[in-house]
């Protein structure tokens, strides 16, 4: 117990170190939310790997692998498959936006302001996202101490906070990379293979649970489906995952280091699978299912190994949680506080970040409320976990919202140039109000919800746009020239970034190597 106890411990001492480092790398906006925009493929890779695969996918896969045998690895699989198209259509051009919010994007395809609606359904998915990987640290402590819920959340919480106010993105990416190559070490080399040989193997665990736990439809295909629309259709448009390709230094880092995640992701959707069939056999009964993990953790590993596994689940848990934080403080800080400025004529109208030649003080100053945003967002996330219970019902609301609320305004105006930006507001609406009404009479995991959502939202979409006058021409030409990479000449500033394509930046690219 003491050996394992030095080893959480020292882990969590690294990544407050690698947080602090992470500060010293980062001097403006762009460092802070997209760290630059200069990972190479491997960091690349890592970090989108990490930011996916946190609690609901670790522990909650593990549970659904308990209750439901090898098909509980869909939910995690549906994720791999959608870094898989995320990266081979869309990411490239994605990318070349050199936008820092999916509201931006919105902005510069629609033309006007839709910051008010996109931003506050993309804020409440990212912050809900951070729900349930902060609620996971209640069940990653406890299976080694006898730590009360509230103090694991809180202590897990606040480590998370801090490495990620510290440094923003720059920390968030070298953390990332830490617990990528503790959870592949932890979980996928060390924990999947002992887990199936105490459970006597696969013909074992077999004969032990019969062939419905091997079922590859087992879960039904309802679920499966559901998964598809929710998590794979879900990563195409979430905030924390944009976010991740907006750090890519070219095309060819966003397209191999994103398709080498998704692939990693199906992996570690079987693995997590094979976990919990194996903790079916050797912990038959379990009331909650998400308890499976720490059991066989604690049962089947010797002291120091267990403390490394356990160690592995923390990276996956902080992983998804930062990710998800400092997305919802480039939310906070990018698309809804200057909107609230502008309604209160505070500041300046609501537009984009500041222009690339600002003053060195003024990019001080963003980056310190870029801090203050992600400290009070942080603490709210611990606030609102030590409310929540259910590890995959929160997840499964985040991206309810998302998907019910962005997907066919963001995919729409990506691939139908007849999409106006009435349509676009009205399919967000529409489409978030019939989702939140959906889970509010059916129950928050209700199947319906996400296609009674998508429904309400494509007919909005298509009708609306129809009715409503084309895009301009000159906003679709501005979009077509950021999509390919272009500098735009005429552009105003509104959601434009600092470091646009033409902006000269004095700071080498970094590699791999020498970022982390």
């Amino acid at each position: 117990m003491t050996i394992d106890l030095a080893v959480i411990a020292l882990y969590l001492a690294g990544m407050v170190a690698l947080g602090w480092w992470g500060m010293r790398r980062t001097r403006d906006k762009s460092d802070y939310l997209v760290a630059g925009r200069r990972l190479g493929p491997f960091m690349y890779s890592g970090t989108m790997a990490a930011v996916v695969l946190g609690g609901a996918s670790t522990i909650g896969g593990v549970g659904l692998g308990y209750t439901y045998g090898l098909s509980g690895a869909w939910m995690v699989g549906a994720i791999g498959v959608g870094i898989i198209l995320l990266h081979a259509f869309f990411a490239r051009r994605i990318s070349r936006l050199r936008v820092y919010t999916v509201a931006q994007m919105l902005d510069l395809r629609y033309g006007g302001n839709s910051r008010a609606v996109s931003g506050l359904v993309m804020w409440g998915y990212t912050f809900m996202l951070t729900v349930p990987s902060t609620l996971a640290f209640s069940t990653v402590f406890s299976g080694l101490f006898d730590m009360p819920r509230a103090v694991a959340i809180i202590l897990g919480g606040a480590i998370v906070v801090t490495y990620s106010t510290l440094g923003g993105m720059w920390s968030v990416t070298l953390t990332d990379m830490a617990q990528f190559l503790i959870k592949t070490f932890g979980l996928l080399l060390i924990l999947t293979p002992v887990a199936v040989w105490h459970a006597g193997g696969l013909s074992g665990m077999h004969e032990s649970l019969g062939p419905g736990h091997f079922s590859p439809f087992g879960i039904g295909g309802g679920t499966i489906a559901t998964y598809f629309l929710i998590y794979a259709l879900g990563i195409l448009i979430g905030q924390d995952i944009w976010q991740r390709v907006f750090t890519g230094r070219n095309d060819a880092t966003v397209t191999g280091g994103g398709l080498g995640a998704g692939v990693y992701c199906l992996v570690y959707a079987v693995a997590g699978a094979l976990i919990g069939t194996s903790a079916a056999v050797l912990f038959p009964g379990l009331d909650n299912p998400d308890d499976a993990f720490s059991l066989i953790v604690a049962d089947t590993l010797p002291t120091g190994l267990a403390g490394l596994v356990l160690a592995a689940a923390l990276s996956a848990v902080m992983s998804t949680a930062s990710g998800a934080l400092i997305a919802c403080s480039a939310v906070t800080s990018t698309d809804l506080l200057p909107e609230v400025r502008r309604l209160w004529r505070r500041g300046a109208p609501s537009g984009g970040a500041p222009s690339a030649d600002g003053a060195a003080e003024g990019e001080r100053d963003e980056v310190a409320s870029n801090r203050i945003t992600t400290l009070v967002l942080g603490a709210g996330t611990i606030a609102v976990s030590l409310l929540v219970d259910d590890v995959v019902a929160g997840l499964t609301v985040a991206y309810n919202i998302l998907v019910g609320g962005l997907l066919v305004a963001i995919l729409g105006g990506l691939v139908w140039r007849r999409g106006t930006r009435p349509g676009a507001l009205a399919s967000m609406l529409v489409g978030a109000a019939t989702v939140i009404a959906t889970m509010a009479a059916k129950g928050m995991l209700a199947n319906e919800a996400i296609y009674y959502g998508l429904g309400a939202s494509l007919a909005a979409y298509i009708a609306v746009s129809l009715a409503s006058a084309p895009t301009a021409p000159a906003v679709l030409d501005a979009w077509q020239r950021r999509v390919r990479g272009e500098p735009d000449p005429d552009a105003d500033g509104r959601g434009a970034d600092p470091d646009s394509p033409s902006a000269d930046r004095t700071t080498p690219v970094a590699s791999d190597e020498g970022a982390g």
